[in-house]
C-alpha cells in the first residue's frame, strides 16, 4: 500500500515534532528510507524539491515554445476591390491579444499550481475535509507573483527605459476580478458559509473565470455599456521592435526556415499582439490554391528529423556558448549544469515537436509533463513535512508557491524585455491571480464537494480555514501598496516599469518588502504565535 495515501490534514497533525524527535514512515521510494535520520532525509527530500523545480524550469522553455506556434497561428482571409479588382489577402491573428493574455499565458503558466491543487484534490477523495495543500500554494503563489514577479519586471527595462500599460481598461478590468478572486474567497471561508465549502459555492467560483473572459473580451473590443469608458495607446504593429534579439534559449531545431515576407519580423511568443499581415495581390495570380506556404511544406518533410535533432541536442553536455569561455572553471561549471539538465531534457525530447498542428500536441503534452512533476512535488512535501516538523501549510505558501510559479516569472520577465508595453508582463501577473483562485482552487473544491455531495450529503469542510483566511486579509492589505505603487510611478514618472534605475531598484526593494511581510505573518499565524 502507498504510504502517502493519507490526507493532508493528518499529516500535518501527524509530522508536527522537529528533527530526529519522532521517525518519520512515510517515503519516497524505499521503505529503507525510514532508516536515516530525520535531518538527513529532510535535506535530501529537499534536494528532491529543488531537482523538481529545474525541471519545472527546463519544461518551461518548451512550453513556450509550443505556445509560440499557437499564438501565431493566423487565417487566410480574401477580399476583392470592386473597384480594382485586385485581391488583398489578409492574414488574421486567429487569437484575440486579451484572451490570448488571460488563457494560453496566464493558464499556461500557472498550470503548476492547478495541478498540484488538482492531484491534491484526487488523494483527498472520500476526505470530508479538503487537502491544504493546494489553496496554501495557490495563494501564496499569488503574493509572489504580485510582489517578487512585480520586482523582477520593473528592473528588468533598461535604464532610463520606460514602459507603460497601453490599455488601462482593459488592466482595470482584470485587477477587478483578481482582487474579487480573494474577496470571494474570503466570502467563502468566513462569511457566507464558515469553515465549509459547499457544491453551489464551488460551481460559482468555476463560472467567474468564463465571466473574466467575457468582461475582459467586452472591454478590449470596447462593447457598450459592459466596457468602461477609457481610451488606449496606439498599438505598434509590430508588438516586438524589430531590433530585439531573437530569444537566446530557444533550440536550434524550433527554428524553421521562413518566407522572404516574413524574414525582416520576429516571430516570438507574443506576436499574437500584432493584429494582421497583409499582402496585395493583383489579377488571377494573387494566390496560390493550395494555401500551404514553402514552411508548411519543409515541417512535414522533416518532421522526424526535428524529433530526432531532439534527442541528440538532449545528450549535448558542450554546446558552443561553453567552448567559446575562456575560463576553465567557468567551463566545467557550465558542463556540470548541463550534466544536472541532462535527465530532464532527455525526458522532455519525447514531447512532439511544436510544429505539429500548430503547436498543441506539443502544448498539451508539456501541460502533462508538467502534471507529472506536480505530482512528485505534493509527495515530497507531505514527507519534507513530516520528517521535518514544518506544518505542510507553510511549506506550500513560501517553498512550492515558488517553485511552482518560476512560469510566471520567465514569461512576465521575457514580455518586460522584449514587448514595447507592459501590457503583457503586467497581464500575467494579474490573470495569474485570478486563474489560480477561480480554476486553481475552484475545480479542485468542485471535484470534492460533488464527491462529498453525492457520497455522503455532507458539504466539504476547511482545516485550517481561520489561516487561510488571515493570509488572504494580509494578502489583501499588502496587494493594494503594492497596486499603489504602480499607480504612483504611472502619475509621477509616467510608466509602471522601467525608468531611473534608483527608482527602479527602490521599487523593487519595496515590493520584496511586502512580500516578506506577507510571508513572516502567514507563517507565524499558521504556526499558532499570532
Amino acid at each position: 500500500m502507498d504510504p502517502l495515501n493519507n490526507t493532508t490534514a493528518e499529516i500535518i497533525h501527524g509530522g508536527s515534532n522537529i528533527f530526529g524527535v519522532e521517525k518519520c514512515q512515510l517515503y519516497l521510494f524505499f521503505h529503507d528510507e525510514t532508516v536515516l535520520s530525520n535531518g538527513f532525509r529532510g535535506f535530501l527530500y529537499f534536494m528532491g524539491l529543488a531537482y523538481c523545480f529545474i525541471g519545472l524550469s527546463a519544461i518551461t522553455s518548451r512550453f513556450f515554445q509550443s505556445m509560440e506556434n499557437v499564438v501565431k497561428h493566423t487565417r487566410t482571409i480574401e477580399e476583392i476591390d470592386p473597384c480594382t479588382n485586385t485581391k488583398t489577402v489578409r492574414h488574421e491573428k486567429v487569437w484575440n491579444y486579451t484572451i490570448a493574455d488571460i488563457t494560453l499565458l496566464a493558464f499556461g503558466t500557472s498550470f503548476p499550481q492547478i495541478s498540484l491543487a488538482t492531484i491534491d484534490a484526487i488523494r483527498n477523495l472520500g476526505s470530508l475535509y479538503a487537502g491544504g495543500l493546494g489553496p496554501g500554494t495557490l495563494v501564496g503563489s499569488a503574493a509572489f507573483d504580485l510582489f517578487p514577479i512585480h520586482a523582477v519586471c520593473v528592473v528588468v527595462p533598461k535604464a532610463g527605459e520606460l514602459k507603460k500599460i497601453s490599455d488601462v481598461g482593459v488592466w482595470l478590468v482584470e485587477l477587478f476580478w483578481s482582487f474579487w478572486a480573494y474577496i470571494w474567497l474570503y466570502i467563502i471561508l468566513e462569511v457566507w458559509t464558515p469553515n465549509i465549502v459547499t457544491l453551489l459555492e464551488a460551481l460559482l467560483t468555476v463560472l467567474q473565470f468564463g465571466l473574466l473572459l467575457i468582461h475582459a473580451y467586452a472591454q478590449d473590443k470596447r462593447w457598450p455599456y459592459l466596457s468602461l469608458p477609457i481610451g488606449r495607446t496606439e498599438r505598434p504593429e509590430e508588438w516586438v521592435p524589430v531590433e530585439t534579439a531573437p530569444y537566446k534559449d530557444r533550440d536550434k531545431y524550433s527554428e524553421i526556415p521562413e518566407d522572404d515576407h516574413e524574414s525582416g519580423r520576429i516571430v516570438d511568443i507574443f506576436s499574437v499582439h500584432a493584429d494582421h499581415v497583409y499582402q496585395n495581390l493583383s489579377g488571377s495570380d494573387s494566390s496560390e490554391p493550395s494555401g500551404q506556404s514553402h514552411e508548411d511544406i519543409h515541417v512535414k518533410d522533416n518532421l522526424l528529423s526535428i524529433w530526432k535533432q531532439q534527442f541528440v541536442d538532449a545528450f549535448v553536455l558542450e554546446g558552443q556558448d561553453s567552448r567559446k569561455l575562456n575560463n576553465v572553471y567557468l567551463r566545467a561549471a557550465k558542463v556540470l549544469w548541463e550534466l544536472l539538465l541532462a535527465p530532464w531534457r532527455i525526458l522532455f525530447a519525447f514531447v512532439p515537436p511544436c510544429q505539429i498542428a500548430h503547436g498543441w500536441i506539443s502544448f498539451i503534452s508539456s501541460l502533462i509533463f508538467i502534471s507529472g512533476i506536480a505530482y512528485v512535488v505534493t509527495k515530497l512535501t507531505d514527507i519534507i513535512s513530516c520528517v521535518t516538523g514544518i506544518n505542510a501549510y507553510v511549506i506550500a505558501f513560501t517553498a512550492l508557491a515558488a517553485g511552482t510559479s518560476w512560469p510566471d516569472l520567465v514569461a512576465s520577465k521575457i514580455a518586460a524585455e522584449r514587448q514595447t508595453t507592459a501590457d503583457s508582463a503586467i497581464a500575467n501577473i494579474t490573470c495569474s491571480n485570478s486563474v489560480n483562485i477561480y480554476v486553481g482552487i475552484g475545480v479542485p473544491w468542485l471535484i470534492n464537494t460533488m464527491y462529498n455531495y453525492f457520497s455522503y450529503n455532507e458539504p466539504l469542510r476547511i482545516e485550517n480555514a481561520g489561516g487561510l483566511s488571515f493570509s488572504l486579509l494580509v494578502f489583501f492589505a499588502t496587494s493594494i501598496g503594492c497596486i499603489g505603487g504602480l499607480v504612483f510611478r504611472r502619475l509621477t514618472l509616467g510608466a509602471e516599469l522601467g525608468g531611473p534605475r534608483l527608482w527602479a531598484w527602490v521599487t523593487c526593494a519595496y515590493f520584496m518588502f511586502l512580500w516578506l511581510i506577507f510571508v513572516v505573518l502567514s507563517s507565524l499565524r499558521v504556526s499558532g504565535f499570532i
